[in-house]
């Protein structure tokens, strides 16, 4: 019974034959919790214990009364992003450390209404801002294979929290890959849906055309039920679109034979370690054996990615972040000698270094005389970037490869060269730049640690990628496998 609850359908099993109680899975996800958090430091903060026993107790009401929703009595856990009436929510900076939101973000909501139940917020990155979790206020979080290495970011704590079994699901942010590399790094499966598919309502921005909410699970039938309860129009948001919702059960249904899978030659290049390209060159031979075609395209756009991105999102960033300045909310320094000392010193001491350096990028990229030659330069890469990727999807159906360049560095590793941490996302921002959707599934081991397959589609063809990675964890074993702290 124990592994079966460690996936959100086998939790939803057990509710459904009596096996188990809402009540007993959240006792269970505290328990681990507490268990886990000196080793890595996952969890930001917690909602309390007799808080999301309350809402399990409700969960079970529910399910007696045959009102149970779609994750009625589930427990999970939330990036610390996305706002949580009556809760914390520090987005991982000393800046927003106090912070307690007078309303919930739209996920929040909606998977409050189907029955989760929240028992905590997951370390991150500072404003979402890198690739390894390192760059949070509140330390580092660790990767549950090896304490000593990074989990990946900016969702670490969230994969973290998954792949040591404390939670069956977890939310995440993807802005340049946040939700893909740590999944890879942890062993889980991540889904960044389509730009648009899911509110941003209630998310705190950091790249506003480029940030997406989606959902890293131990399943990718665990990321579609979820990520289907959180999709949806929402008018609150104007970069929310009014599309249908994707049928799930048909697309986890299909079979691979038939599909065609390109392999993008530019993913296999410099940098990637012999034993992930290993890993993943396995795994598309399981597809072939399936049935599907293999098919080398080229996007020759890729190498710009890069750049582009580390123009863009820090352009935004440096806009979005603006109205931290002392005055409305968040942190404010003590004694300013006037407006000027206000904004300066709040700013200084509530924002960490890296956030610092990608304002400052950012305000660099958009200022007079200089727009043109960085930020409108970016911009038109983005639009060649995104034409690649139109142009390969008219003879494949999705595109797959390596999600991480390597397997989960040590901490501290790349922390002195902040090139070295922005390639960690090599293979992830360009997907970002077009909009699209990508999901990462574990797809074998490299020096004891485990390794991520991507599998990117068309806009909103979720679909597609739930039948690539369904249909490739029927006939594998790697979404199993848990470290040691979990079993």
């Amino acid at each position: 019974m124990s592994a079966e609850l460690d996936t959100v359908c086998g939790q939803l099993a057990a509710l459904e034959s009596g096996a188990s109680t809402a009540r007993a899975l959240a006792e269970r996800a505290l328990e681990r919790a507490a268990h886990a958090q000196n080793a890595l430091n996952a969890l930001i903060s917690s909602v309390g214990a007799d808080h999301a026993l309350a809402a399990a107790d409700a969960a079970d009401y529910n399910r007696k009364a045959g009102r149970a929703g779609a994750l009625e009595g589930i427990p999970y856990a939330h990036k610390d992003l996305f706002c949580t009436a009556g809760h914390p929510t520090t987005c991982g900076s000393r800046m927003l450390e106090h912070f307690v939101p007078p309303y919930s973000a739209t996920i929040h909501e909606r998977i409050g209404a189907a029955g989760g139940v929240l028992i905590g917020k997951a370390n991150m990155d500072e404003f979402a801002m890198g690739s390894s979790n390192e760059h949070s206020h509140f330390g580092p979080a660790h990767n549950p294979w090896d304490v000593s290495r990074v989990p990946g970011g900016s969702s670490g704590g969230s994969a973290a929290l998954v792949a040591a079994r404390v939670v069956p699901f977890a939310t995440a942010s993807d802005t340049g890959g946040s939700i893909r590399q740590p999944a890879a790094l942890c062993g889980v499966s991540g889904i960044k849906p389509t730009y648009g598919r899911v509110s941003r309502w209630g998310m705190v921005a950091y790249a506003s055309s480029l940030d997406q909410a989606g959902v890293i699970a131990t399943t990718v039938e665990d990321c579609a039920r979820v990520l289907d309860v959180m999709s949806g129009f929402d008018p609150r948001d104007a970069t929310s679109a009014d599309r249908p919702k994707v049928d799930v059960d048909a697309a986890l249904a299909r079979p691979l034979a038939g599909l065609r899978i390109g392999r993008p030659r530019e993913w296999f290049g410099a940098g990637i370690e012999d034993g992930v390209a290993a890993a993943v060159e396995a795994a598309l031979a399981e597809y072939a054996r399936q049935g599907a075609s293999i098919v080398d395209v080229e996007l020759p756009s890729s190498p710009y990615a890069i750049p582009a991105y580390y123009v863009i999102a820090p352009a935004e960033a440096s806009s979005n972040l603006s109205r931290f300045d002392g005055v409305r909310y968040g942190h404010r320094c003590a004694d300013p000698k006037d407006l000027a000392d206000l904004y300066k010193r709040s700013r200084a001491e509530g924002f960490g270094h890296e956030v610092q350096r990608r304002i400052l990028t950012g305000t660099y990229a958009l200022s007079t005389g200089y727009y043109d030659a960085y930020y409108l330069r970016a911009q038109k890469v983005r639009r060649l970037i995104a034409n690649d990727y139109a142009r390969v999807f008219a003879d494949v159906d999705v595109l797959a490869g390596p999600t991480s360049p390597t397997v989960a560095f040590k901490l501290g590793e790349k922390l002195a060269d902040p090139l070295a941490l922005y390639l960690a996302d090599i293979n992830t921002v360009g997907v970002n730049l077009a909009g699209l959707p990508a999901l990462s599934v574990p797809c074998g081991f490299s020096q004891g640690l485990p390794v991520g397959l991507q599998l990117v589609a068309p806009h909103w063809r979720e679909d597609l990628l739930y039948t690539a990675g369904h249909g490739y964890q029927q006939a594998s074993e790697w979404h199993r496998m848990a470290p040691e702290m979990a079993r």
